[in-house]
């Protein structure tokens, strides 16, 4: 009898560990969508964490218009896959403009209620009177142009491919306007479900002081106010779990002395970095860096969130609420709101990612 049970206690470690061996093992899928303005900076510097990371199985990237226009954007991001020799990580290109918002919108909400400091594709820090109100051709490229090619697959319909391929185990970084993830969503009902989470840099609180006393770009939701629409869409649809980087995005900037650092490895990659270099606070590589090691999170509170689509001063503005007074009935979702992280720890790691993104695998160009 007491060989039998040390039998069974034998067999049911040896089940425990493969269990866990099995989910040790299991793949980190990610898709990072973002509004890739390049050359460098905090949109392109984004890709790092997940390239860098042998445990990370990169999907893809998506590309939004945003920061910059999509075209653009799609041809940045993909002349830095090849110095970076990522030709193997797909791009799909996806929504030109937002569900609702236009250039026309956004005039006349700036003559009502004030200047928005960063208005992206229409107009950077400067006046959205001369922007463009459709997709102008792509100019002239800092860094050239790519010989490599996006994927004949629109974002949304990638996106929603994908996390139907590995159910319930993809991360969607969303570091830009959410527009290619409520496109899928409407596309698709059950695409949030069935992903794994969503970690997204935006959902700025409380910022209003910050705008005054400091630098007003900064401590503008630019992500959120550039499709409010999107965002209402996606926050309150069914994610297992949302992770926000909201106004901690803003607290670590890419200095002088961190590209310093970063430089004194030299690679194609650093050598761009270095050429591109602009002192930003590091918003979208924070958001990738939580995506992939959750450990550097060191305070977060859970809220419910939701974005105002009402016509006046607060439209694209997020708003949280404690679990006992948030209008449930509005079908928005628990939200961690990541509050402060280990900034030495995120700093050494983007340090190394940086230093170690130098080739990928040997798959050719996607065309």
């Amino acid at each position: 009898m007491r060989l039998a049970i040390q039998r069974l206690a034998c067999v049911l470690a040896l089940l425990l560990l493969t269990g866990q061996a099995a989910r040790a093992e299991a793949p980190f899928y990610v898709i990072e969508d973002n509004d890739f303005l390049g050359p460098g900076g905090s949109d392109i510097q984004s890709t790092l964490p997940l390239l860098a990371n042998p445990a990370v199985t990169l999907l893809g990237l998506t590309v939004v218009t945003g920061d910059g226009w999509e075209n653009a954007e799609a041809a940045n991001i993909l002349r830095f896959l090849e110095i970076a020799g990522r030709t193997d990580v797909p791009v799909a290109e996806g929504a030109v403009y937002p569900l609702v918002n236009t250039v026309a919108r956004m005039r006349e909400w700036e003559r009502r209620f004030g200047t928005i400091p960063w208005k992206g594709a229409w107009g950077g820090t400067g006046s959205i009177d001369a922007a463009p109100a459709t997709e102008p051709p792509i100019g002239p490229l800092p860094a050239g142009a790519p010989r490599t090619h996006a994927i004949a697959e629109p974002a949304a319909l990638f996106l929603i491919r994908q996390v139907h391929l590995h159910p319930h185990q993809v991360t969607i970084v969303e570091a830009g306007p959410m527009t290619n993830l409520a496109l899928a969503i409407r596309l698709d009902p059950t695409f949030t479900a069935t992903a794994k989470q969503l970690v997204f840099m935006g959902g700025l609180i409380d910022t209003n002081m910050a705008a005054v006393t400091g630098n007003a770009n900064f401590a503008s939701d630019f992500n959120i106010l550039f499709d409010p629409e999107a965002a209402h869409i996606v926050l309150t649809a069914d994610w297992p779990r949302i992770v926000s980087l909201g106004n901690v995005s803003g607290s670590v900037m890419m200095t002088p002395a961190l590209m310093d650092r970063i430089a004194a490895v030299r690679t194609p990659v650093t050598e761009y970095l270095e050429r591109y270099f602009a002192s930003l606070p590091l918003w979208d590589e924070m958001a990738t860096a939580v995506a992939v090691n959750p450990a550097l999170v060191t305070r977060s509170v859970d809220a419910y969130m939701d974005v105002d689509l009402t016509d006046g001063m607060d439209y694209g503005h997020a708003h949280v609420w404690p679990e006992a007074l948030a209008p449930k009935d509005r079908g928005m979702r628990r939200v961690t709101i990541v509050q402060a992280i280990d900034t030495s720890r995120f700093l050494d790691g983007f340090v190394r990612d940086a230093q170690s993104t130098r080739a990928g695998p040997a798959a050719g160009p996607h065309h």
